[in-house]
């Protein structure tokens, strides 16, 4: 089992207060410039005022803060007991524009309201789309968003105030972007978590160079205070204006749900000392926060939120530091700044080239993300198709709408919507995949001792189907008892009247048989995990360690994802000559 040694402060374990404090200011330095430039960019493209553009900045600096604390703490099925630091997320950044210019505050805010519902059920649904809602899909649409935004992007690095020499914006947005890819490629240590604020700092002094700098704001603004509140309310009216924009919040939605998956999975990876499973519930509390912050967006009237992984895996390798404690820093942290107007002014002021300049990076960055997402499995002959044409079909949209044209613009703006439309072909081609294949044999039984003799029989005859001989067969069936024995839960029942069930599925292929057990097995250890620690320890006839043994013994591979409620474990079986 691999061990990451440089992790000097675990998950559970409490670190100094002074040290935690530290290390969120440096997640906080991280975080505020997309916190900040993806509600202005949301609330610029809106047309809304100043007024609610600080209201909406103070809103987000809050909400960031609550649902760092819910994932820390891991409230039920809500949060993941990990640091992970959240804010608005720039994919929602053009139809939160769409929506505010066909109805309002109150439209955009009831849409996130409702959308909120279908990422809480991805949460509690997810063991059920494992299979639909892959990293390749998330990946994949990830990068289409990427690559339809930059172009929206792109139109701020010329904007400047009327009057103002045409050439100042490019000038600015050069230098800021210099400065940021500068920094990122050769930066470490303390000046890394600092070039953020650097890169935008320089572009700052540039644009006041060339007169396109505003500071009066931040001189107008009070040191302490809280903004005046701009709730929107909702617009429980669901006209016309609601029904077209719905499809198009909630595909975004699932997709935030997809990269709130895989944005779980870095963070565990990068939290554990000891490389250990996925846990899935973990990864399911964090969708469900998320959820909640969605819906906190919606009412307060801002960007949904999300995690950035990438910054908390950087600063965890950078610091050592993966303690819960940080995540209640970095919320106090927020907090604070939340109620110090000046500090926002100063954030508010950052002219348009440099923002624009600083999300032109984010975004390569995000759609790197979203290539490393696609093929973290692998890539095949059928993944490179499925990632190319997605793609593809996303951008070419994006040009012109085919859709529009064959069946309307009533659908056809939906469906043609270019996120939709490769979110919708990824979508189909894995399905396609997944169900198009040779469909194995399944058996449902209770999950008791009475169920051995049926499983072993149900096994004997796949082998006995694929023709394997008798040594490959006795492996298969010794393979799935072992399986089977290790996720028995030792009273014979989860609770009084209530007997467990088990659903074994056989997935066949070229000299290989692939199992997969689904069982209503609540709170059992994981089998990746304890067959990576007997591979430690010496071979010593503890009974209790025997079926796992056996296990590791005839199974060429074994995975085990632990969902709320339900346990899947795949074993692979390779058949002999």
């Amino acid at each position: 089992m691999r061990v990451n040694e440089h992790i000097r402060y675990g998950p559970d374990e409490p670190c100094p207060l002074p040290l935690a404090l530290g290390v969120a200011v440096q997640y906080v330095l991280l975080i505020l410039p997309p916190t900040v430039l993806v509600v202005i960019l949301t609330v610029r493209a809106s047309e809304q005022d100043d007024a609610y553009l600080t209201w909406a900045v103070f809103a987000a600096f809050i909400i960031n803060a609550i649902i760092t604390t819910i994932q820390a703490v891991r409230l039920w099925r809500f949060g993941c007991g990990l640091t992970v630091v959240t804010g608005p997320t720039i994919q929602f950044v053009a139809v939160t524009a769409l929506a505010v210019s066909q109805g309002g505050p109150a439209l955009l805010a009831t849409l996130l309201v409702v959308s909120s519902l279908f990422q809480f059920a991805v949460a509690a649904w997810l063991p059920v789309l494992r299979r639909i809602i892959t990293p390749l899909v998330a990946g994949t649409v990830l990068m289409v968003i990427a690559a339809t935004i930059i172009p929206v992007v792109f139109d701020r690095l010329a904007d400047v105030p009327e009057g103002k020499p045409p050439e100042s914006g490019p000038v600015v947005a050069l230098v800021t972007l210099a400065v940021s890819a500068a920094l990122a490629l050769r930066a470490s240590g303390m000046w890394r978590v600092w070039s953020a604020l650097i890169s935008l700092g320089v572009g700052c002094v540039v644009a006041a160079l060339f007169g396109i700098y505003d500071y009066q704001r931040v001189i107008d603004a009070p040191w302490f205070g809280i903004p005046d509140l701009r709730f929107p309310g909702l617009d429980l009216a669901f006209g016309q204006e609601f029904w077209t924009l719905l499809p198009t919040f909630a595909i975004l939605t699932l997709v935030l749900a997809l990269k709130g998956i895989s944005d779980n999975v870095i963070i565990q990876n990068a939290s554990q000392r000891r490389q250990r499973a996925i846990d899935f519930r973990q990864v399911q509390g964090a969708v469900g926060a998320n959820s909640i912050g969605m819906l906190l967006a919606g009412i307060a009237g801002t960007p949904p939120t999300m995690a950035y992984s990438s910054f908390g895996a950087s600063l965890i390798g950078l610091t050592g530091v993966a303690a819960r404690r940080v995540g209640f820093a970095v919320a106090a942290v927020f907090v604070v700044l939340a109620l110090l107007p000046k500090f926002t002014a100063l954030l508010l002021t950052v002219p348009d080239p440099v923002m624009g300049a600083y999300l032109l990076l984010l975004l390569g960055l995000y759609f790197v993300g979203g290539l490393q997402t696609a093929t973290q499995e692998g890539l095949d002959q059928r993944k490179v198709l499925v990632i190319g044409l997605s793609f593809a079909v996303g951008i070419g949209m994006q040009h012109l709408n085919v859709v529009e044209l064959v069946i309307g613009p009533s659908w056809g703006s939906l469906v043609g919507n270019p996120v939709v439309a490769g979110l919708l072909v990824a979508l189909l081609l894995t399905a396609f995949i997944e169900f198009s294949g040779r469909r194995g044999k399944r058996l449902e039984v209770a999950l008791d001792d009475a169920a051995l003799p049926a499983i072993d029989a149900f096994l004997l005859d796949v082998a006995a189907g694929m023709r394997w001989n008798e040594s490959s067969a006795m492996r298969l069936r010794s393979a799935g008892e072992e399986a089977v024995a290790s996720l028995m839960p030792a009273g014979g029942s989860e609770g009084e009247g209530r007997s467990p069930w088990l659903r074994v599925s056989v997935r066949p292929g070229a000299g290989v048989v692939e199992l997969e057990f689904v069982a209503s097995v609540i709170g059992r250890e994981n089998l990746q995990d304890r067959l990576a620690y007997l591979e430690e320890q010496p071979a010593v006839a503890d009974p209790g360690e025997m079926s796992f043994r056996l296990l590791r013994h005839y199974a060429s591979g074994v995975q085990h994802r632990q969902y709320y409620g339900i346990d899947v474990v795949t074993v692979r079986v390779e058949g002999s000559p």
